[in-house]
């Protein structure tokens, strides 16, 4: 038994806000916005959107791209490091808006890393035995905890949603692998104090990203039982062009390989990965059977990545 990908869904708010707005209240500009980070525009949501508003459109069409009922649903996971509320969970909210018929439903904490952290619990309930579907997202509203005054974090993220839904298969294909850490030891690289502003230590955690995905990646790939040869597209956290492009020289891959959407939406967090697979399963670059590897790294410190096939 395996937790294959059944369907999948985004969402991003309408408002766009580009580099030549940014230029308009910071100390910046778009060149110097694009060639330290490749992001163009992001996505922001209304003062008023919360995390399950935008997660809900995302998760209804990857429902409908499974060809399923949220009645059919067993249990809803939540990563997002922006939740409607302390208590009750962001999933709780979720699950209630969508009409499913009281799922188990709880929010998990990883940052960046947090989607592929609940697609690897979502695995461990179908591989279990204990669910036959379980609806994973990653939604954020990162705007709502970024100082835009600081030109260092506020021209990097953006908010959105994407969610998958898994589904108890003996087909062959699902996740193979997947491998989850974390060192607190350097939580103070990126961080958001209760009731502040996000901050961060660019450099750090460029250097420590970089080599946390690029380990976590071979490792994700031995476990598999497959080589990078074998990979059809990596999906990473689209966190900085240079960290992506960084990775993908380390683990000696073409350009085609190695899939970015940075450019139009900025760091979602936990949602940019979602966002980013259905990106290149709408373009064709992902096809039944494809071998896709998964890594992100984010706050926590906390990194990990995963090997499906789809």
């Amino acid at each position: 038994m395996k937790a294959e990908i059944k369907g999948i869904g985004m969402y991003v708010p309408p408002r766009v806000l580009t580099n030549y707005d940014l230029e308009k209240i910071l100390d910046t500009s778009d060149e110097w916005i694009t060639t330290r980070t490749g992001i163009k525009e992001r996505h922001i949501a209304e003062e008023w959107e919360k995390a399950s508003d935008l997660a809900l459109p995302a998760c209804k069409e990857a429902l409908e791209n499974a060809g399923m009922s949220p009645k059919d649903i067993d249990a809803v996971i939540v990563a997002t490091s922006t939740p409607d509320m302390t208590f009750p969970s962001t999933a709780c909210f979720l699950a209630d808006k969508l009409g499913c018929s009281k799922p188990m439903a709880f929010d998990i904490s990883a940052a960046c890393s947090g989607f592929i952290y609940g697609l690897t619990i979502g695995n461990s309930f179908i591989t279990s035995g204990q669910f036959k579907n379980v609806l994973v997202v990653g939604a954020e509203v990162f705007s709502h905890i970024i100082d835009w005054s600081d030109r260092s974090t506020a021209v990097i993220f953006g908010d959105g949603a994407g969610a998958v839904v898994l589904s108890a298969t003996e087909n062959g294909s699902g996740i193979l692998s997947a491998v989850m850490k974390s060192d607190g030891s350097h939580w103070g690289s990126l961080y958001c104090p209760v009731g502040e502003k996000l901050r961060m230590r660019g450099r750090e955690t460029f250097k420590l990203a970089i080599k946390s995905m690029e380990n976590a990646s071979l490792k994700a790939l031995h476990e598999a039982g497959i080589t990078l040869a074998d990979i059809s597209l990596v999906i990473p956290h689209q966190a900085n062009i240079r960290i992506i492009n960084a990775l993908a020289e380390k683990l000696g891959l073409p350009e085609d390989k190695v899939f970015s959407n940075i450019h139009k939406y900025g760091n979602t967090s936990a949602a940019s990965i979602p966002i980013a697979m259905y990106e290149a399963w709408k373009e064709g670059k992902i096809k039944k059977g494809d071998y896709i590897l998964l890594t992100a790294f984010g706050g926590g410190l906390t990194w990990g990545a995963i090997v499906l096939q789809f």
